[in-house]
């Protein structure tokens, strides 16, 4: 894996699982439905995080697509969880805003 990658596959890493700890959670608050989204959308970053970390580990030509994807599902989930107040909805908020950002550099968005 090129070193390049590295702070955003950690990132990205980090972000899977925690969407995937707050998905869990979330099936285990009183009133799930109100969470269906967030769990959805969880789901999904979990998803696409893993992909990410894939690609960039395989030096795919395609990890800055793949990554620009990535950080707008990212925000996405983090919009998403700060809807709720669970204290693991905050959480991942956080870890997909850090991923998000990270993703956005490695795919040139940003500096």
């Amino acid at each position: 894996m090129k070193e390049k990658y590295k702070t955003c596959v950690d990132a990205c890493n980090a972000c899977a699982v925690e969407c995937e700890s707050c998905a869990a959670a979330c099936l285990e608050e009183e009133d799930v439905k109100i969470l269906a989204r967030c769990i959805a959308t969880n789901r999904d970053c979990a998803g696409i995080c893993y992909t990410s970390s894939s690609f960039m580990a395989a030096s795919s030509e395609f990890s800055e697509d793949i990554c620009a994807l990535c950080a707008d599902i990212c925000r996405a989930c983090a919009e998403e969880c700060r809807k709720h107040k669970h204290d693991h909805c905050q959480r991942c908020a956080d870890v997909c805003d850090r991923c998000g950002h990270e993703c956005e550099k490695m795919a040139g968005v940003i500096a």
